[in-house]
């Protein structure tokens, strides 16, 4: 990873450089910016906001604040981290890790061991930092969770989000922040027996991926469903099959966490010419401790 500073923010001039760097990440004007003002009263209150800064310039940021979550037992506090970026320029470089394991740290010196936050569960890059890389899993689909949103990342199609768990102090999250973790490949589930519940078809024409008609239904304990491996490309070349590779997930994974099956993994494989990305499944909660 390069070198990064990340500082805990406390003062308004560092709210306004998460306003600037916001607007140069998602495009999406002064309607998508979290105001400095809400920033600074998240800090003042419980809540963490981070920096990341290369020769003192901010490239990422990350911030939350204090929620509460429902559970069997009853309401229980935790942090909401609501929103994290990372400059263009600045991606693929264990960023979004290392702001990731600052929130961890400190949420954990607050005395919380539950971390949430949501994210577009079609973005393989986030898919694998949340899941593979962080530990967190998920078992709750908030369809159109932000309603119409107009930035370059989201605009034209449903803003269907997963809310992820993050179980702070775990034996699996601590092994996954462990810097010598290494995620499980696909071969590994199919040798598990890993159910495949559909097989993506091609659009000749384009070379996309295209949901099929119909999935399977599920049988197995390990279930692996398939995704578009660069979203936004498929979007920005055709935004009617983003739209149905939208509603295709939406119903499986409804239909999956209705039965008890909890997201554990996602795999990034590169075994072929072609990338592909598949969200592993598991029947029962047994692998969050």
């Amino acid at each position: 990873m390069s070198s990064y500073d990340i500082r805990l923010l406390e003062s308004i001039e560092e709210m306004h450089e998460i306003e600037t760097l916001t607007d140069e990440i998602w495009h999406g004007g002064d309607a998508d910016i979290v105001p400095a003002h809400m920033l600074i009263a998240f800090a003042h209150n419980g809540g963490l906001i981070f920096g990341a800064y290369e020769n003192d310039k901010m490239v990422g940021f990350a911030f939350g604040f204090p929620g509460l979550a429902e559970t069997p037992q009853g309401l229980k506090l935790k942090h909401a981290s609501h929103q994290m970026g990372v400059h263009p320029a600045h991606r693929g470089k264990d960023l979004g890790f290392a702001l990731k394991k600052a929130q961890w740290q400190m949420a954990r010196r607050q005395g919380l061991d539950l971390m949430t936050w949501t994210y577009d569960p079609l973005l393989s890059r986030n898919a694998y930092l949340n899941i593979a890389r962080l530990g967190a899993v998920c078992n709750t689909y908030r369809r159109d969770e932000y309603g119409e949103m107009a930035d370059g990342l989201n605009a034209g199609v449903a803003s269907d989000r997963f809310q992820v768990d993050w179980w702070l102090n775990t034996e699996r999250v601590n092994r996954h922040l462990d810097r010598r973790y290494q995620p499980l490949g696909l071969e590994n589930y199919q040798k598990a027996d890993a159910q495949p519940l559909y097989i993506p078809e091609t659009d000749v024409d384009l070379g996309l991926l295209k949901p099929p008609s119909r999935s399977a239904a599920p049988s197995n304990a390990l279930l692996l469903m398939q995704i578009p491996s660069d979203y936004h490309s498929l979007r920005e070349k055709d935004l009617a099959l983003a739209h149905d590779w939208r509603f295709f997930t939406r119903d499986i994974f409804e239909d999956l966490f209705a039965r008890g099956y909890l997201v554990t993994d996602f795999i990034y494989d590169r075994s072929e010419a072609t990338p592909r990305s598949f969200y592993l499944l598991t029947d029962g909660e047994r692998t969050i401790a």
